[in-house]
């Protein structure tokens, strides 16, 4: 494959969708005693029912032909496979916008949002708010494939997405927004890249040295030093993740690149803690798209290699490039959704909170929403709170 894009169609393999379904058939399942309440970890029976969808009902040809009405692209920048989609904006000027996700995520998590940004007035907006919309899969993720080589940290993805955006692309300035890892990628291109920004959005305003550390692994010590007497509920749903995805996801990989049930149950427990669904994932997520996700990891055998970005970040901390305050240069949003409030705060408070707090000075803050509904996979759970506040934040920079 040639240095610049070249189109690509999703075509997942006969042989992929029946081994996975006879794997589907063969789970042995353990017991599950005492935990109605998912108090020991993900629920048996709710686990069950899922996969009974995914062997029975799911319809990964379907979903495929929606993925491929999209332009999908493959390219390789600085030796690293990307796959991503592109949606020409329709308007008198559209501002070029790479969107970014985290984990568990896809790009397919931003599918609800693509057709809006792109086309405005499709969807009774501005055409003069019209974007350029570029949706990447992260290094090692879904349909990127598997990494070349190891150590590819969320700095090193912000170098990517820079080189892909300016020399392949051709954009002189962009717009940049993301969630979760998508968010430390987006706040470094805005550190690092301000040249080349109109601005960032962001869903997760994160430190970029926040895994500089003695102990990267572990997200209860923020607690402690802040002089908590406790971690929040809301820090221990990161515990577990954390530990084992910093410490030794080669481990955890075994397991979930052999058992699709393995592999799904690991996935689960992050989107019923992590979403705004009150313990039901299904508030947050469709069964498809559960099982979409779950496929996309699967198919393309990149549980390994997508986890280990957390690995990574620790392995190879963060370096700033210029010593200026804020450390995020670039005119920087944040959009807050409720499902995230910390304990004790409601939405209404949410923006004061972070503009009291040590966060505030780290970027230069320009637009700042907070909305009732959405966890932390806001893209996919409220993608209106989200279309407006891009379109908001970018319209002064047009």
């Amino acid at each position: 494959m040639s240095e610049k894009p070249v189109p690509y169609t999703i075509d997942i393999a006969d042989a992929v969708l029946d081994d996975v379904k006879r794997r589907l058939d063969m789970t042995r399942w353990p017991d599950d005693l005492g935990n109605e309440d998912w108090g020991y970890g993900v629920n048996l029976e709710y686990l069950k029912s899922l996969v009974d969808y995914w062997r029975d009902e799911f319809d990964w040809r379907a979903v495929e032909r929606r993925m491929n009405a999209f332009a999908n692209f493959k390219t390789i920048v600085d030796g690293v496979d990307i796959h991503f989609i592109r949606e020409r904006g329709y308007g008198p000027k559209p501002m070029a916008l790479i969107l970014t996700h985290g984990w568990p995520w896809s790009f397919w998590d931003m599918k609800k949002i693509v057709h809006p940004l792109a086309d405005p007035a499709a969807f009774g907006g501005d055409p003069a708010d019209a974007f350029d919309v570029i949706v990447p899969s992260l290094p090692g993720y879904g349909f990127s494939g598997l990494t070349s080589r190891a150590g590819i940290s969320f700095s090193d993805t912000a170098d990517l997405w820079d080189r892909l955006m300016t020399e392949q692309l051709g954009h002189d300035r962009y717009a940049a927004s993301g969630g979760d890892w998508g968010a430390l990628i987006s706040s470094q291109l805005g550190h690092k890249y301000t040249p080349h920004l109109h601005g960032v959005h962001l869903m997760h305003p994160m430190l970029l040295d926040q895994f500089n550390t003695e102990r990267p692994w572990d997200v209860t010590a923020r607690a402690w030093d802040t002089g908590r007497t406790r971690p929040s509920a809301n820090t221990m749903k990161f515990v577990s993740h954390f530990a084992v995805q910093v410490l030794d996801p080669q481990t955890l990989a075994y397991g979930l690149t052999d058992s699709p049930v393995g592999l799904l149950a690991w996935l689960l427990e992050r989107w019923r803690a992590w979403g705004d669904g009150g313990g039901d994932p299904q508030k947050v997520y469709s069964r498809e798209h559960m099982i979409t996700t779950a496929m996309l990891y699967w198919a393309t055998g990149t549980a390994a290699s997508s986890m280990r970005a957390y690995a990574d970040a620790a392995r190879h901390p963060w370096q700033p490039s210029h010593d200026k305050m804020p450390v995020v240069q670039a005119p920087t949003g944040i959009t807050f959704l409720g499902g995230e409030n910390p304990p004790g705060v409601s939405t209404a408070e949410r923006i004061d909170l972070f503009k009291s707090g040590p966060r505030a000075s780290f970027f230069n803050t320009v637009y700042l929403n907070a909305h009732a509904t959405g966890g932390h996979f806001g893209y996919y759970e409220n993608p209106g709170a989200v279309i407006t506040d891009i379109r908001a934040m970018f319209r002064p920079y047009r």
